[in-house]
C-alpha cells in the first residue's frame, strides 16, 4: 500500500477551516480526495439534486476488494455557526487552546472523519488489506438529507458495492470518550392534528363551535396515556406536541380552524403505518364523533431500527473498553441520522466524540479524546481484518 500515517490533529484542524456549512463543500471533500487518493484509495465525488434542493456534494472513497467489507460513514456538512462575535475563538479557524481544539464541526462530526481517516491510513501502512475499506462521506446530512447519503448508498449498490459492516462517527458519548455506542435509533414521525370548528363571534359562542377547544381535547388525551411501555433495546415511545397554530389575529372572533404539530419518537414496536394507525384510533375514541378532526401525516424515512446483535457488536465494543479501559454501554437513545439509510445496507454502529458541545457556540472536543478516538478506531480495524470469520460469522474450522 502507499498509505502513510498522518497527524489526527493536523488533519481535524484543516477540516475545520474548511467552512462547509450545509450545503456548501467548503473545500473539506476536496482535501479528503486529495489525501485518499494519494493513499492509493479509488476517489468518486458525486453531486445529487432534486428540483426544490440544493445540489450536495459526496465522496465515495474505496481501497481494496472482496470481503470483509467496512465502510466508514460520516459528513462533512456542519450547522451555521450563528454569531461569530459570540465565539471565544473563530469557529473556523481551528485554533486549539490548552488541550481543547475548537471549531464547528469539531464534534460533529469532521473531529471523527479524521480520527477513521488516521486509523485506516496507520492501518494500510502496517498491514497487508484482506478486504475493503471505503469512506462514504455525505455534505448534506444537516440539511434536508435527501441528496446525501441516501443517494450515495443507492449510487454504490447500483455499481455492485456490497458492505458487511459499517462504523458512523457521529458523537455517541455523553460525558467521556468509551462510555456509549449507539446500536440503534428510534423511529421519527412529524404530523399536524387538524380541527375544523365554525367562525363566530365571541359573544355568540351557541353560533360558533371552537375548534380549540376540540384541539385542547385531542392534544391533552394523545399526550396524556404513553404509547407503550418500551421494548427489550428501546424505551418508551413519546409524543410532543411542538407547535400551535390558530392563525387568528383578532380577538373577539372564534376561529374556523386549529393545528398543532407534532412529533413521535417511537420504538421497535411499531412501523410507520402501524403508529399512525394508533394515533388515529386514540383520537377517534376521544373525538367521539363530537369532534371534526384529521391528521396530516409528513412523509418519513426514520424508521426505528437496532443492530443485531453478534459478533461485530462484540469487537467494536471490546475495542473501545481495551483502549479507554471502559465497556461502553449499547444505547438507542437520541435523534436520528444518517444510520437510519445505512441499516438498509448493512448493520451500523455508531461511535464518535463527546457530544456535548455539538451545535453550540465554542464547539470543542479534548485534542486528547481524538487521539483516543484514532486509536479505538485502529484496534477496531486490526481486529476486524485480524479476525474475518469470527466478524462475518463463519463458522469455525474443524479441528483434526
Amino acid at each position: 500500500m502507499s498509505a502513510s500515517a498522518i497527524d489526527t490533529i493536523a488533519l481535524a484542524r484543516d477540516l475545520l477551516r474548511c467552512p462547509s456549512v450545509t450545503p456548501n463543500e467548503g473545500g473539506a471533500l476536496a482535501l479528503l480526495e486529495k489525501l485518499l487518493k494519494t493513499a492509493g484509495f479509488t476517489v468518486n465525488r458525486l453531486t445529487f439534486s432534486e428540483p426544490g434542493t440544493a445540489p450536495v456534494e459526496n465522496l465515495y472513497a474505496k481501497i481494496g476488494s472482496g470481503k470483509p467489507h467496512l465502510v466508514f460513514a460520516g459528513h462533512t456538512d456542519v450547522v451555521p455557526p450563528g454569531d461569530d462575535d459570540a465565539w471565544s475563538k473563530p469557529p473556523f479557524a481551528g485554533e486549539i487552546v490548552g488541550d481543547m481544539l475548537y471549531g464547528r464541526g469539531a464534534v460533529d462530526m469532521k473531529g471523527a472523519i479524521a480520527c477513521a481517516v488516521a486509523a485506516t491510513l496507520d492501518h494500510l501502512a502496517a498491514e497487508p488489506l484482506q478486504g475493503a475499506i471505503s469512506f462514504l462521506i455525505t455534505g448534506d446530512e444537516e440539511g434536508v438529507a435527501v441528496n446525501g447519503t441516501v443517494k450515495l448508498l443507492q449510487w454504490a449498490a447500483k455499481r455492485g458495492e456490497k458492505f458487511d459492516h459499517c462504523i458512523l462517527g457521529e458523537p455517541t458519548n455523553t460525558d467521556t470518550l468509551g462510555d456509549m455506542i449507539k446500536i440503534g435509533r428510534r423511529g421519527s414521525q412529524n404530523g399536524t392534528l387538524v380541527v375544523t370548528g365554525k367562525q363566530g363571534h365571541v359573544a355568540y359562542p351557541e353560533r360558533a363551535d371552537n375548534p380549540v377547544r376540540g384541539l385542547v381535547t385531542l392534544m391533552g388525551a394523545l399526550m396524556d396515556e404513553p404509547l407503550d411501555q418500551g421494548s427489550a433495546q428501546f424505551g418508551p415511545s413519546n409524543l410532543e406536541f411542538t407547535s400551535i397554530d390558530i392563525g387568528n389575529p383578532t380577538a373577539n372572533l372564534i376561529p374556523a380552524i386549529a393545528r398543532a404539530r407534532f412529533n413521535v419518537r417511537f420504538n421497535d414496536n411499531y412501523t410507520q403505518e402501524s403508529l399512525r394507525a394508533l394515533i388515529e384510533v386514540r383520537a377517534q375514541a376521544v373525538a367521539r364523533g363530537a369532534i371534526r378532526w384529521h391528521i396530516e401525516w409528513e412523509p418519513s424515512n426514520a424508521a426505528a431500527f437496532v443492530a443485531p446483535p453478534g459478533p461485530f457488536v462484540d469487537l467494536v465494543a471490546g475495542a473501545v473498553a481495551e483502549v479507554t479501559g471502559r465497556m461502553p454501554a449499547l444505547s438507542t437513545t437520541g435523534g436520528t441520522s444518517d444510520a437510519r439509510f445505512i441499516k438498509d445496507y448493512c448493520p451500523v454502529l455508531e461511535f464518535g466524540l463527546v457530544g456535548r458541545t455539538m451545535h453550540q457556540v465554542d464547539e470543542r472536543t479534548p485534542v486528547g479524546d481524538l487521539t483516543q478516538l484514532t486509536a479505538v478506531y485502529r484496534k477496531i480495524l486490526e481486529w476486524y481484518f485480524g479476525y474475518p470469520d469470527q466478524v462475518l460469522g463463519a463458522p469455525a474450522a474443524k479441528s483434526e
